[in-house]
């Protein structure tokens, strides 16, 4: 919770403030215990955590000094539920069925200290169609208030459009503020947003080149692995040089060169 005061017209640099609250008449005063400060160092807030709405009033004090001299206190009672800010709803999510052309919206109550009952709320719902020039479909929106329980059933549902929904939440007469609180997130549902065709190309093209230069690397890297592993055949039919013939030639004497000889000599009577 935070609670802001203006500082007066006429109040000079030294001027400083105060704050006090309480929850009830009986209770005594307790002083703020984070400022807000604005550039000459006054106070011009307070911030307080874990503020429970219990007692639903609370009671408010401001007052000040200036030059050693108090000035005029200011002080009010506030219902603090009025002022409550609701959050937005929780957990808004869609189911589309095409078969029945309708689409169910489910959501969660605003978080609160004090509201536990999902009737303490009213909800106001606008869902709205995605214009598409290329469908000729145009920008339309639906709204919805005063809707209550936690579920809506939006008819006449087209596949063939985008849509989207928020929701935001209000009293329902129980002790919630009047004032509508924020809106949700939206949440898109219905066809999938398509890519347009420059931009599908301006994606393709990078990636195709680069998946050609990997390949073009691992053909290079698995032929040279290959070349230095595997010995290349002999070609049979390759023409002998005249060195060739003259080292075959030489092999052919050492050869005979190196048989024994065996001489047969036949004696006449």
């Amino acid at each position: 919770m935070n609670c802001t005061w203006h500082v007066g017209r006429t109040a000079s640099g030294d001027t400083q403030y105060f704050l006090y609250w309480k929850t009830s008449k009986k209770e005594d005063f307790t002083g703020c215990q984070s400022y807000i400060k604005d550039n000459y160092g006054r106070h011009t807030g307070c911030r307080f955590q874990n503020i429970t709405i219990e007692n639903k009033r609370a009671y408010f004090l401001v007052n000040g000094s200036r030059s050693g001299q108090n000035i005029h206190s200011y002080e009010k009672m506030i219902m603090l539920y009025k002022i409550e800010k609701l959050t937005p709803p929780l957990n808004v999510t869609v189911n589309c069925t095409e078969a029945s052309h309708g689409c169910e919206i489910q959501w969660q109550p605003p978080r609160t200290s004090h509201v536990k009952r999902h009737g303490c709320f009213k909800y106001e719902i606008v869902i709205e169609n995605k214009a598409d020039p290329e469908k000729n479909i145009k920008h339309t929106s639906k709204r919805e208030r005063s809707v209550t329980g936690n579920s809506y059933i939006f008819g006449s549902f087209s596949a063939e459009k985008r849509y989207s929904v928020k929701i935001r939440a209000t009293d329902n007469g129980c002790l919630v503020s009047t004032t509508w609180g924020e809106w949700s997130t939206p949440v898109e549902f219905g066809k999938v947003q398509l890519i347009s065709t420059s931009s599908y190309m301006l994606f393709l093209i990078p990636m195709l080149a680069a998946s050609l230069i990997l390949f073009l690397c691992a053909v290079s890297i698995y032929l040279k692995k290959t070349s230095a592993t595997v010995p290349q055949p002999r070609n049979p039919f390759h023409e002998l040089s005249p060195m060739d013939i003259q080292t075959d030639y030489e092999n052919q004497l050492i050869k005979h060169e190196t048989e024994d000889i065996i001489t047969i000599t036949e004696e006449v009577a």
